[in-house]
């Protein structure tokens, strides 16, 4: 089965030592989704982009999302289930927690309905922008399969990944579920209570 690689970028997009700017060049018929601002992202503006790119693509696709790209992703509509064989979903970004920057106001709140595709959530264990329980109840929100990536941050180019082999292992495995179409159990989750809202800083991190 070919697959079309769509590529779904957090804030400020991925720059050139990304571990999506690599497998972009290396994956085969690898696609990145372009948003019409990374500094001040909408949701409504970014679930369209990810909408149309998969759309506009002739082969079933699987995404690779990292950070407030699998947010968008979890806002996608279920009409598009036909066209997404899976997703990865690395680093999802808590837009939620205390001191989130304010860009990201637009996407929460964030869906908690089971995913209408296989997929895996990877974190790390020290992400500043989602702890690992948060990963774990995201994962289990979206019936998505849940991998512990170990001590990497947020899995964007500060990690220094560059081709990110072990991410690779994953996305392997990723491609034989969607091969072997393992079903999804849909599943009911009460979200978790937040705490009490801070006004977040803007921050100058990369999500």
């Amino acid at each position: 089965m070919r697959l079309q690689p769509l590529l779904i970028p957090g804030w400020k997009d991925s720059g050139p030592d990304h571990w999506q700017t690599h497998w972009q060049q290396h994956l085969p018929r690898a696609q990145r989704v372009q948003q019409q601002s990374w500094t001040e992202p909408e949701r409504d503006p970014w679930v369209q982009a990810v909408s149309k790119a998969i759309e506009a693509s002739t082969q079933p696709v699987l995404l690779i999302a990292h950070s407030l790209g699998c947010i968008t992703v979890a806002h996608l509509s279920a009409a598009l289930r036909h066209k997404v064989v899976a997703a990865m979903l690395v680093a999802p970004a808590d837009i939620e927690r205390p001191g989130a920057p304010e860009v990201f106001a637009s996407f929460a709140p964030i869906p908690l309905q089971t995913l209408h595709f296989p997929s895996v959530v990877i974190a790390s264990r020290n992400d500043p922008s989602c702890t690992l329980e948060r990963a774990q109840f995201f994962a289990q929100a979206w019936g998505s399969r849940f991998e512990d990536a170990g001590e990497l941050g947020h899995i964007n180019a500060e990690s220094k990944l560059e081709c990110w082999p072990q991410g690779l292992k994953f996305l392997s495995a990723l491609r034989r579920r969607a091969y072997w179409n393992v079903p999804i159990i849909p599943r009911r989750v009460e979200p978790i209570a937040s705490p009490i809202p801070v006004r977040p800083a803007r921050e100058l991190r990369s999500e």
